[in-house]
């Protein structure tokens, strides 16, 4: 398990904000001094730059945590690093008009940051540690959990789950069943123990007994790593200057005016003040809810209005009035104004004012109130209301039919598809002949 059920917007926490406004506060100030002269600020020279080192100094420590949590290696780093920025801003004052008692500390906030930077290596080591998924020796007493659209019911017991400091989800070990509205329809699922629930929501209730065995089993099933030895590990570098994750589709580098994020639904290239985006890589919201199976195939993750469904047997992927259901080779997609059902060599497509039928060599479409048709390597064109009615009428009852079975497991009826698709092929003729 790695930490792509909880990546977030983190820079959208107020103290990030901050961060970010102070940074253009300093470069406003860094200009502001760089023309002290002409705006007769010359007096003021000391203040502003004592402004603006506690100005960087103040957005490097609000920055801490942005990616992976406040550390005692981050608040170093973010330490050196203001020194670093300070040094370079002392030394390069001395030809523009810094007083000496000033930039003569330039080696010195430099010697700091060189230090810190030292102490911070060496302090990531024990940071490391700490940043892994831990199912806790707590448990609470579990009785269902209300999301809107999806709805946990039964009873058990909830084991926090923490990364680093901080609560990301529940282990539930018990009877647990799973229920989500969908475009398709109620869809429920008993679950097998345990369960994992990844929310930063509350769901458990008063105190109980743990089962250390069952938070042994928890522990190695959502770190697999230390059941597999050869299965490759998230790694997690967080140097200041350098901060690496990757893990599990989720990847973010970042160095000096260069940053990468990527993620499963899209990547973003930072260089300076260039921005290249393809999708949309940012980071799942805090509303984010994955349910799953830890021993299984099944999991649901709700995105705002966006719900993925995985069984062994199918996927339903719904955002607001689009859906789509896969299983094996047949799919199934329904949107506001068109509906389409696939498998293998057949297909059939209705959408608003067309419809297209292919099953074999028989190919039937429909539009503008034309209907064309081609069966036998011979092509047919028939304009005329009634047939163009019928075959829209026909195919959303074939539609409606081969969906609900569909649905249900039973996959496809190509022989009761083929016979409807041959009562309209006979229809049809009527009007060529």
């Amino acid at each position: 398990m790695s930490l792509s059920f909880r990546w977030k917007v983190e820079n959208e926490s107020p103290r990030f904000r901050i961060a970010e406004y102070l940074k253009g506060i300093t470069a406003l100030m860094l200009i502001l001094w760089l023309f002290k002269g002409p705006l007769k600020l010359k007096e003021y020279n000391d203040y502003i730059v004592y402004a603006i080192v506690a100005l960087i100094f103040a957005f490097e420590l609000l920055s801490v945590g942005k990616w992976f949590g406040v550390t005692a290696s981050g608040i170093i780093f973010a330490l050196a690093k203001g020194s670093f920025w300070t040094s370079v801003f002392l030394f390069f004052g001395k030809w523009l008009g810094m007083t000496k008692e000033l930039y003569s500390y330039a080696g010195t906030a430099f010697a700091y940051a060189v230090v810190l930077a030292i102490a911070g290596i060496l302090m990531a080591r024990f940071d490391e540690r700490r940043l892994d998924i831990k199912v806790e020796k707590k448990a609470y007493e579990f009785s269902g959990a209300n999301f809107g659209d999806v709805k946990l019911s039964g009873s058990g017991k909830a084991y926090p789950v923490k990364f680093g400091r901080k609560n990301i989800g529940w282990i539930i070990d018990g009877d647990v069943s799973v229920e989500a509205e969908t475009p398709l329809g109620r869809i429920t699922k008993k679950l097998l123990p345990p369960v994992a629930v990844w929310t930063e929501e509350r769901i458990a209730g008063k105190k109980t007994s743990p089962d250390p065995n069952f938070v042994v089993k928890a522990n190695d099933l959502v770190n697999p790593d230390r059941l597999y030895r050869n299965r490759k590990k998230d790694s997690v570098i967080d140097l200041g200057f350098l901060k690496v994750y990757e893990g599990n589709g989720f990847e973010y580098v970042k160095l000096p005016f260069i940053e990468v994020i990527e993620t499963p639904s899209g990547e973003e290239v930072k260089v300076g003040p260039i921005h290249i985006r393809e999708g949309n890589p940012s980071m799942p919201p805090k509303e984010m809810l994955t349910i799953k199976e830890l021993t299984n195939g099944f999991q649901l993750t709700k995105i705002d209005q966006r719900l993925r469904i995985q069984t062994d047997e199918y996927s339903i992927e719904a955002d607001g009035d689009r859906v789509l259901y896969r299983s094996g080779n047949e799919s199934l997609s329904l949107g506001r104004d068109h509906v389409s059902l696939h498998s293998g060599d057949v297909s059939i497509t209705v959408g608003r004012g067309k419809t297209k039928i292919r099953i074999e060599d028989v190919v039937i479409s429909a539009h503008e109130g034309k209907v064309r048709i081609r069966v036998g390597g011979k092509s047919y064109t028939i304009e005329n209301k009634d047939a163009y009615r019928l075959v829209m009428e026909k195919a959303k009852e074939i539609v409606e039919e081969q969906s609900a079975e569909l649905i249900e497991g039973l996959g496809i009826d190509r022989t009761r598809l083929s016979r409807r698709v041959r009562e309209l092929l006979d229809e049809l003729m009527n009007y060529i002949r």
